[in-house]
């Protein structure tokens, strides 16, 4: 049997002979690119390269992705949807084309070395053209040549057969799609690879990327043509095990008996087996996630990690466990994947500590939201937007599992009136917010101000002593001491900390007066200015200088000159989540 292991094993043993050099697995978080929330798919990291800019490792290239879909989070529960899944990928960076990657594709999947797939058992899709680009012949002429009878390649329209680009614009291109007939019973005489009936389950996309989706739509062709397949581990997994959905497979198996166990179930109504797997897949995506540094927030990827742990939360309370159970997944998960991804196990205790907080947390108010729903519902026969918004605010029911209550319990949810409510609230919050920190720091005391002249001593002598990729955060101050978050990929050495401690002593020993303007946000970038997270600022902003040593945006308040902050000590620097660390310090 082929286990998820061997076919990673043989995927980049097989490519690696074909002249591949591996690359690594990305963060699941995308780098500088602020226009998505994770890592969608493998060639997302390589954007800069399709588009022509050399990769260091070469034109050849293959690796394993771990990915996380946002839009697929909703679909988790039946045979094969995944939010976060494994993908292995190989690419050519104008080299090889069409023909070398279909064929490569092709042994690969029938010949006994391999995985010794039937190919009676596997179909084609190809794009079937239209006025942005032509019918792909060229890849139904390869299939046809491999020995592919004309009636199993499909032509597909744009939706279908076509990929990319990630966002707006960028690299993108027609493809074809690889299915295996699992051998249930077609849903009708029209059914073909592409319907979602479960006879016909895609199992690789080898996508040729031809053209540059400009930003007025239109489609460009590329000066570098390049190839970027995927193959789903999971998914492809169960289909050579002969499984018909991926929860049967050792990647979830161990998880979902873990759920039986825990619900003291045995046979199992349907019902309860969408719960289970909705429970030991969120369980899987939350650990990653967590041991990325993500924490459960309720906004941008914080919410989507939320959202996952109090759906399984609900989940598990319909099949009864009110006890706390995802952190015992949690220690399962980290246990299969700690070879391939360490930094599981060197996360382990923040993942299970943030699980057990969030099971608190949302357990303390569940069951008085489901109280509060159906009183609701049987009163009004519907949920309104404020009675939505009232859920989410009061209870931390995220809107999606207002809308799955509504979908269980054939009860309408007014989902516009619920934004209308967000976005007021938003409103006001922000405005809040304005009066509340306007000022700076909430303490004002002598101790916390002193605190915070020196975390700007901090930041920038950890740049000094570590390199300028070095970049806040997060902070916290009280008059007790300051924490400072920081990116970096490795432990700090206790040499390292002593020269950072140093630094900022010889500037507090100079005593650097401290300055203060006031300039736009674009004004302070030109300068030089250090910031984070700039969607905090306004029109105008308040930069504090510390002679030629620190520049910073900031709301200050700050001592007048460094000579007041006192002796600075580091007492503590650990790992908080991968690639993130943390530094206690206090001044004396």
């Amino acid at each position: 049997m082929i286990t998820s292991e061997t076919l990673k094993k043989k995927y980049i043993e097989f490519f690696l002979e074909h002249n591949h050099k591996r690359i690594a697995n990305a963060p699941l978080i995308p780098e500088n690119d602020p226009t998505a929330l994770f890592i969608s798919a493998g060639m997302h990291p390589l954007v800069p390269y399709l588009l022509g800019q050399p990769h260091p490792s070469g034109k050849r290239l293959v690796n394993v992705q771990k990915c996380l879909r946002t839009s697929d989070v909703d679909e988790v529960g039946d045979s094969f949807h995944l939010s976060f899944f494994e993908m292995l990928g190989n690419w050519s960076l104008g080299d090889y084309f069409k023909e070398e990657s279909i064929k490569m594709s092709y042994e690969f999947l029938t010949r006994d070395k391999w995985l010794n797939i039937d190919p009676d058992k596997l179909s084609f899709t190809v794009f079937a053209g239209d006025e942005d680009s032509p019918r792909d012949m060229d890849s139904a002429k390869v299939w046809m040549e491999l020995g592919v009878p004309e009636e199993r390649i499909y032509y597909l329209p744009k939706e279908d057969n076509w990929w990319g680009p990630i966002g707006s614009t960028g690299p993108c291109g027609p493809d074809t799609e690889i299915f295996f007939d699992t051998g249930i019973q077609a849903c009708s005489p029209d059914c073909q690879p592409g319907c979602n009936c479960g006879k016909y389950c895609e199992i690789w996309n080898n996508v040729f990327m031809e053209y540059n989706r400009t930003p007025d739509g239109k489609y460009e062709l590329l000066e570098q043509k390049n190839v970027d397949t995927g193959m789903g581990v999971e998914r492809t997994t169960a289909i050579l095990q002969g499984k018909d959905n991926v929860y049967e497979t050792e990647i979830f198996a161990p998880l979902v008996e873990a759920v039986k166990s825990l619900a003291g179930l045995e046979e199992l109504e349907p019902s309860q087996v969408k719960s289970i797997r909705i429970i030991v897949e969120h369980a899987r995506a939350a650990t990653f996630l967590l041991a990325e540094g993500i924490v459960p927030l309720n906004t941008e990827q914080g919410y989507v990690l939320r959202r996952m742990i109090r759906k399984a939360i609900r989940h598990g309370k319909l099949l009864g466990v009110d006890d706390e159970f995802l952190s015992g997944l949690a220690e399962k998960v980290i246990e299969t994947y700690s070879e391939d991804y360490p930094y599981l196990k060197e996360n382990e205790e923040t993942i299970i500590s943030e699980l057990k907080k969030e099971h608190k947390k949302f357990s303390n108010t569940l069951q008085k939201g489901l109280n509060r729903f159906n009183r609701m519902a049987r009163k009004n026969k519907k949920i309104s937007g404020k009675d939505a918004f009232l859920l989410y605010q009061s209870f931390g029911f995220p809107i999606e599992i207002i809308i799955e209550l509504g979908e269980e319990n054939d009860i309408p949810i007014d989902v516009d009136g619920f934004n209308a409510e967000f976005e007021k609230h938003q409103k006001v919050s922000r405005a809040g917010a304005d009066k509340r920190f306007g000022s700076g720091l909430a303490d004002h005391s002598e101790k916390t101000v002193r605190l915070h002249t020196a975390t700007h001593l901090l930041n920038e002598a950890l740049r000094k002593v570590l390199g300028d990729q070095v970049e806040q955060r997060g902070s916290n101050i009280t008059p007790e001491r300051l924490r400072f978050d920081f990116n970096f990929h490795r432990k700090v050495t206790k040499d390292e900390l002593k020269q950072v401690e140093d630094l900022v002593n010889e500037q507090i020993k100079k005593a650097i007066p401290i300055e203060k303007c006031e300039t736009t946000f674009e004004k302070a970038k030109e300068m030089g200015a250090q910031a984070v997270f700039e969607q905090r600022y306004g029109d105008k902003i308040t930069v504090y200088s510390i002679g030629d040593f620190s520049m910073e945006v900031c709301s200050g308040p700050h001592v007048k000159n460094t000579k007041e902050i006192g002796h600075f000590r580091i007492k503590k620097e650990e790992g908080i989540s991968a690639g993130v660390r943390r530094i206690r310090a206090v001044v004396e």
